[in-house]
């Protein structure tokens, strides 16, 4: 099942090209599912690692989300650090959500989705750019480029589930895993209050393994957190500045 009775619902553009991806996908996907309680068109959530060349698919059947596949990222440009400028080559870092306007089955890199940047946050620092996709054909300027067999996996999964309502699906994008030896490794780099602050919603995740919600105030990322977590944060930032300091 495609779910292609729905898409007045979720505002998703269709092709020739998507639909044969998703009818060729749909029987092996649904075997795979099942393994993780969940079925095509449940909602997903994506995580993006730079150093490391990898672009998590998470996918939620019960109450958390799984780790449904973690995809080789076949090309990205720049270094590490955020995208401040149109024309740096530089791929983003932060919290990004996808809409399902967001999506193109029409796109001339095989598929591929919009990430939204720049965001409230980049926008906040006067940062520009524009059409930042995760997309195939394997060629990036400034983009996460896939190939095509593994983009089509991740933009079935997405189509499915913001056709069957998940209104969006969010992208989290850092260097690298934010755990506190990593951290200490790169204490010195221009942009570690940065990455400090995109910790706390990493850590967030791990906690639970449900993302959190996030806005902007004065300039940062904040997150909508129980009081539960407020130790756990405490005692995780008390332990990467020790490690920093070392």
């Amino acid at each position: 099942m495609c779910l292609s009775s729905l898409p007045a619902l979720a505002r998703v553009l269709t092709s020739p090209l998507s639909r044969s991806v998703c009818e060729k996908l749909t029987p092996s996907f649904e075997a795979k599912l099942e393994r993780f309680h969940a079925q095509l068109g449940d909602p997903i959530f994506i995580r993006i690692f730079k150093k490391s060349n990898e672009l998590e698919l998470w996918i939620k059947g019960g109450k958390k989300y799984t780790l449904f596949k973690t995809y080789e990222i076949c090309s990205y440009s720049g270094e590490l650090g955020p995208k401040q400028k149109q024309g740096d080559r530089q791929s983003p870092e932060g919290f990004y959500f996808v809409q399902g306007s967001q999506l193109n089955p029409f796109s001339s890199f095989h598929l591929s989705f919009n990430l939204g940047y720049p965001n409230k946050y980049d926008r906040t620092y006067g940062r520009t750019g524009s059409a930042l996709m995760v997309h195939g054909s394997c060629v990036s300027i400034g983009c996460f480029a896939m190939t095509d067999p593994k983009v089509e996996e991740i933009y079935t999964l997405a189509e499915a589930a913001l056709k069957n309502g998940q209104s969006f699906f969010r992208v989290h994008i850092f260097p690298f895993r934010m755990t506190a030896e990593n951290m200490a490794q790169h204490k010195h780099s221009k942009w570690i209050k940065f990455w400090e602050n995109l910790k706390e919603g990493y850590d967030l995740f791990e906690i639970d393994r449900v993302p959190p919600d996030t806005t902007v105030k004065q300039k940062k990322y904040v997150f909508d957190i129980d009081d539960r977590y407020t130790e756990i944060i405490s005692n995780r930032s008390y332990s990467a500045k020790n490690s920093q300091v070392r």
